[in-house]
């Protein structure tokens, strides 16, 4: 097989393998090889691989949510043992011998990982960043785990997918990071470290970026943020006060949360509309910020196509208003129900959705499964 290098898994892991997937099986399967033989080499999966040496850039355990999306939609054609042994072994190494994850013990002790714990560069204390990363993570070791077999392991990851409500204040209705007490830290900001500025508890972004940063879980978020309404209001109180930030990754799923709501899916709509037309542009600096090796470039693609990946590691889109009359998708037939082409075409001049059909046939939701997808062969968006 082919091998490769430049994993900057904290960026890719949340779009553009999911893109490499869908139109470039071949190319993904290489990667996830590659991955895999990585952690039969040195022991662990990559997190920021860059020629041949792990740079430990950023946080998380993103190999993992890759590794197992790819599984889940067919691609199975690497040592799928080796791989499991070496999620498990991130997953439950304590810290003075874990590289991948320095600060795991207090996360499998208490659920959740303090100040002052662990800085692994200039950044200062990153303990919130770091813990949400390993939510996501172990979400998506759970399903592996289930795909294993191995329900107990699963049940336990489960559990601890869960502990992001450890962060969550009511009184601030925001991620907090807490001290070595339990208690969350004294004056707080929920704006503070915006910009790629340094604060408490948060890596390149303020508490704003992360705090809707739960995608395996954000029916969890909208219930202890009060429910659908409330929770509406408060994305949207971050979208119209300039705390979404387009040029980095934590929030780059926020403009797709509003789906989550039954009748608020035009919202989604709408702004991802108004991102692109601000964003994104045929100049030469027609991204917002860098590219970090496609990940902005694949928000784009997939935006435009009228569907998008909100949640590393689950096998699901959430769909949009396309920008295009018609897309057409080249499928590997042996990986997506027998098709060889997902076609999507639009009709209607309007931006906002009022109906869909698959296959044919209406489909009464807004969000889609990665098999009801490319197997439906079809997919048609009547707009007004």
């Amino acid at each position: 097989y082919n091998r490769y290098t430049v994993f900057s898994l904290w960026d890719t892991y949340r779009n553009l393998h999911q893109l490499l997937t869908l139109v470039y099986p071949d190319r993904q399967s290489d990667m996830v090889r590659t991955m895999v033989d990585m952690s039969k080499e040195w022991g662990w999966l990559p997190r920021w691989e860059l020629y041949g040496r792990e740079t430990f850039t950023m946080e998380g355990d993103p190999a993992i949510p890759v590794i197992v999306d790819s599984y889940l939609k067919g691609i199975r054609d690497f040592d799928v043992e080796a791989a499991y042994a070496a999620m498990k072994r991130s997953a439950t190494t304590p810290g003075k011998d874990n590289p991948i994850r320095r600060d795991i013990d207090p996360y499998i002790e208490r659920g959740y990982i303090p100040v002052g714990v662990f800085a692994q560069d200039m950044s200062g204390d990153n303990s919130v960043s770091h813990a949400l990363e390993y939510y996501v993570a172990d979400n998506a070791l759970a399903t592996f785990a289930r795909e294993m077999g191995d329900e107990e392991f699963a049940r336990e990851m489960e559990r601890r997918a869960s502990g992001w409500r450890n962060y969550y204040s009511v009184k601030d209705g925001a991620m907090r990071p807490i001290d070595k007490s339990g208690e969350f830290v004294g004056d707080f900001d929920p704006a503070a470290g915006a910009n790629f500025s340094n604060t408490i508890g948060f890596h390149e972004g303020s508490s704003w970026n992360y705090t809707f940063f739960v995608p395996h879980d954000i029916e969890g978020l909208i219930k202890v943020m009060g429910g659908g309404k409330k929770f509406v209001e408060r994305l949207e109180w971050v979208f119209e006060n300039g705390h979404y930030d387009p040029t980095n990754e934590p929030d780059i799923a926020y403009p797709y949360l509003f789906s989550r709501i039954k009748g608020e899916e035009w919202r989604t709509q709408q702004l991802v509309k108004k991102l692109l037309d601000q964003h994104y542009t045929t100049s030469p600096d027609g991204l917002p910020g860098n590219d970090d090796t496609g990940t902005m470039s694949a928000w784009a693609v997939f935006s435009m196509m009228g569907f998008y990946p909100d949640c590393p590691g689950h096998p699901s889109y959430t769909l949009t208003t396309p920008r295009f009359d018609s897309v057409e998708i080249k499928l590997d037939p042996s990986l997506c129900g027998g098709k060889d082409k997902l076609v999507i075409t639009t009709s209607g001049s309007g931006t906002r959705i009022k109906g869909i059909k698959t296959g044919g046939k209406a489909y009464g939701r807004y969000r889609i499964s990665h098999a009801d997808l490319t197997g439906a062969g079809t997919l048609h968006f009547n707009c007004r």
